[in-house]
């Protein structure tokens, strides 16, 4: 199902851009004004297919999706998880062929943007072209996080630098508060992403709960000492560029 994303969707990215730099009104409105169609996709549903060649970009607006590489024997790797505000795939604008896919980890609603469209907004303003180019080197920032925890943290740190991420950058998106987020996402998948078997995804989780650090029942996480998290999983939150700069 396709149809127009109304401005207020949009707001997660609005508020990730402005945690990181002033927006003015007029860029705003050019946010709120991209032309963009909006499709609701189901767990499990492909939102951009490895070796494709998009001529649009897909932005999250509601859901967990996340960028997999397929092996010919059938397993996969997650390499990156997505949330709501993030363009999943802004550097296929310029890379023209996807090496990755991105599927969705939950039910998700998502808008694509011509990539036309984008050109147009980076022309009438430069400042939110330098924006979207920062999105895309966090994204670079986060691999090289991920790179690290899976080389050289232990499985709890490894899974608890997870948490302290998503919990930061959910909160960049106004998605997460008070130590508390959904992450509807199955141990399988998350299993995917850490690079872990089921069964040691499930050991992990049992000895990071034994840290009173952190609660997770279903999909709730509550941090119950985020400092204490911070410094089991030597968390540095430096490469998510949290901080409010001129750009």
């Amino acid at each position: 199902m396709n149809q127009e994303i109304t401005a207020p969707k949009l707001q997660s990215l609005v508020n990730a851009l402005m945690l990181r730099d002033e927006l003015s009104h007029e860029e705003r409105t050019l946010i709120e004004g991209m032309a963009m169609r909006r499709k609701i996709v189901r767990k499990g549903d492909e939102l951009v297919a490895q070796h494709s060649q998009p001529s649009e970009s897909c932005i999250v607006v509601k859901g967990f999706t996340a960028r997999e590489v397929l092996l010919d024997d059938g397993k996969r790797q997650i390499t990156a998880l997505h949330i709501p505000g993030d363009f999943v795939d802004l550097h296929a604008f310029l890379l023209k062929v996807m090496d990755h896919s991105v599927v969705a980890l939950t039910d998700c609603e998502v808008g694509y943007v011509p990539h036309r469209e984008l050109l147009r907004v980076i022309d009438r303003s430069p400042h939110l072209g330098r924006l979207f180019w920062l999105s895309t080197v966090i994204d670079g920032a986060i691999q090289r996080a991920w790179i690290t925890s899976s080389g050289r943290r232990s499985a709890t740190a490894h899974l608890g630098h997870l948490i302290c991420e998503l919990y930061l950058r959910l909160s960049a998106a106004d998605l997460a508060r008070d130590g508390r987020f959904s992450f509807p996402v199955p141990q399988s998948e998350l299993a995917d992403a850490l690079g872990f078997s089921l069964v040691h995804v499930n050991r992990t989780l049992q000895e990071l709960r034994a840290t009173g650090f952190v609660t997770w029942k279903g999909s709730a996480i509550t941090i119950t000492d985020f400092d204490g998290l911070a410094a089991l999983s030597q968390f540095d939150p430096t490469y998510l560029n949290l901080i409010r700069l001129p750009r």
